[in-house]
């Protein structure tokens, strides 16, 4: 049965106010919050690893340790479950790591893909994060043409700018951006 987004946003919203109040000491919702990532992480593993369930129950249970002990490093400002489902996603790498098994690489991306589009946000995020250290005309000059792929005049209509600033101004902010990236 599938999740509507409004669910899934409400899901998510619950599982993140649990983390943030176990974070602040109260057990009963450290506990809830465990409880009710059990079932997501179950199905998580067992659409990856089919036909093993002891290994999925290892793996539940190994990520839940991991989220109990690690909780202290999750950032309370961002979404809760693209953070629990990376941590998910490294307990899987290291499971085929220990198992020294091999996926075929055109099925890699369904393995590592996490579940309901946290994979999405989790990448969203990790976009605004890099454009947030750019001017903001170049972040929305790179966001309108590289991203949402609108043209250079309309860029620069929706803007209030002209067409050689909205050129500049990605051009600049893609060099940047690769200047950081490259650690310089």
């Amino acid at each position: 049965m599938a999740v509507s987004e409004p669910q899934r946003q409400a899901r998510d919203d619950q599982l993140k106010d649990w983390m943030v109040r176990g974070l602040d000491g109260d057990a009963t919702a450290q506990n809830r919050l465990l409880s009710a990532l059990a079932p997501l992480l179950r199905s998580f593993f067992a659409r990856r690893l089919a036909g093993a369930g002891d290994d999925v129950e290892d793996l539940v249970q190994e990520t839940l340790i991991a989220i109990h002990t690690r909780r202290a490093t999750y950032d309370r400002t961002r979404p809760f479950a693209p953070w629990a489902y990376a941590v998910a996603r490294y307990k899987l790498i290291d499971h085929f790591r220990r198992r020294r098994q091999t996926v075929p690489f055109d099925e890699l991306e369904a393995v590592l893909i996490a579940e309901d589009g946290h994979e999405a946000a989790s990448a969203r995020l990790d976009l605004e994060a890099l454009l947030g250290g750019l001017s903001a005309k170049q972040a929305d000059a790179i966001r309108h043409t590289r991203i949402e792929g609108l043209s250079v005049a309309e860029a620069a209509s929706a803007q209030g700018i002209g067409e050689s600033d909205v050129k500049i101004s990605v051009h600049r902010g893609l060099k940047a951006l690769a200047a950081r990236l490259k650690g310089k």
